[in-house]
């Protein structure tokens, strides 16, 4: 298990999340995997692109907030 695996979601940068969503698919391309194995993968990627969605959707709003005050304030990104 890579470094990034054993992160949990909120804990990786979004590119950390892209990442390891690139190795859930790789996994899940073998053709070895079980049914079992296939299914708790799919549920750590869609987890893992939830989690990656939000982050995705914070980013936006404060770019927003920081485009309506002219950058004039610290939004702690």
């Amino acid at each position: 298990m890579s470094e990034k695996s054993k992160k949990t979601e909120k804990e990786m940068t979004i590119d950390e999340t892209f990442d390891y969503l690139d190795e859930i698919v790789e996994k899940l391309s073998d053709s070895d995997i079980s049914l079992e194995d296939s299914f708790a993968l799919y549920e750590k990627g869609m987890r893992a692109a939830k989690e990656c969605s939000e982050k995705i959707d914070e980013v936006e709003k404060k770019v927003i907030m920081i485009n309506e005050k002219g950058g004039t304030e610290d939004f702690g990104v």
